[in-house]
């Protein structure tokens, strides 16, 4: 039996997949990239195939995505991250039509159709506000974890307004409702309906279609995803590992290339 692999390089992770012939996971891995994106692809693709069983020779074709996906080269075949997270979302949840990716550096929301080919996107890559970054700079603030950080926001009694998502500037900002006592469910709170309230700016420009699902490591927070859907108005897909989602797209085109 063949097997299929897709890598998806991020700037504060790397995940790598493994797909049998029939388009099920078999294993997967995720390391963190630090300095070195060739590094931690090849770790991570490493893990994923020993976690299988697997000798590298089994693997078929190999496709690499995200940020670093230039780099990787023991990748057949390099593809941008919008086509993957539209593939990995529609494969697992086939009436997605709308795709809400933070990453750690980046957010995108894309428009898909039945087949889960892209039709419409928009991207922000220019600033960290808004990604996965901008929270692990917030929680580090707070002296507690990223999955405590949305768990907090949670116990929020009421919204203290983040005038910038700016990092920089958001965290300066903290600090001083931080010394004036303000509860930090309720700073917490500001933060993450500063972040919900950029993004669906975008999701606006895109359009809602279909159903919605998120996909990235911020996916994983409790806080921010409750205040999407009460921006959608309705329940939100997650699958039960998000940040694996661009990886299994690029896996299932990896399948794709090696029987065209």
């Amino acid at each position: 039996m063949d097997y299929f692999a897709g890598i998806d390089t991020g700037s504060l992770s790397t995940e790598a997949i493994i797909i049998d012939q029939d388009k099920e996971i078999v294993s997967y891995s995720i390391k963190p990239t630090g300095s070195d994106c060739i590094g931690a692809s090849e770790a991570a693709l490493a893990e994923a195939l020993a976690w299988a069983e697997l000798r590298r020779s089994q693997i078929s074709t190999i496709v690499a995505t995200g940020y670093g996906r230039i780099s990787i080269p023991f990748a057949d075949k390099k593809v941008t991250e919008i086509s993957c997270h539209a593939m990995g979302a529609h494969h697992i949840f086939p009436d997605t039509g709308t795709v809400i990716d933070i990453g750690g550096q980046d957010s995108k929301v894309i428009h898909i159709d039945h087949e889960g080919k892209v039709l419409d996107f928009t991207m922000n890559d220019k600033c960290a506000a808004g990604t996965g970054r901008f929270l692990e700079v917030m929680a580090a603030t707070f002296g507690v974890s990223l999955d405590e950080l949305g768990r907090l926001s949670l116990k929020a009694n009421e919204t203290i307004a983040i005038s910038s998502v700016c990092t920089v500037f958001a965290e300066s900002e903290v600090v001083s409702l931080i010394a004036q006592n303000k509860p930090k469910e309720d700073i917490i709170l500001g933060l993450h309906t500063a972040i919900v309230n950029r993004i669906w700016n975008m999701v606006q420009t895109v359009g809602v279609h279909g159903e919605v699902t998120m996909t990235g490591g911020v996916a994983k927070n409790q806080g921010v995803v409750a205040l999407f859907e009460k921006k959608v108005g309705k329940p939100i897909h997650i699958y039960k590992e998000p940040q694996i989602v661009g990886a299994l797209g690029a896996a299932l085109l990896a399948k794709r290339l090696a029987t065209q």
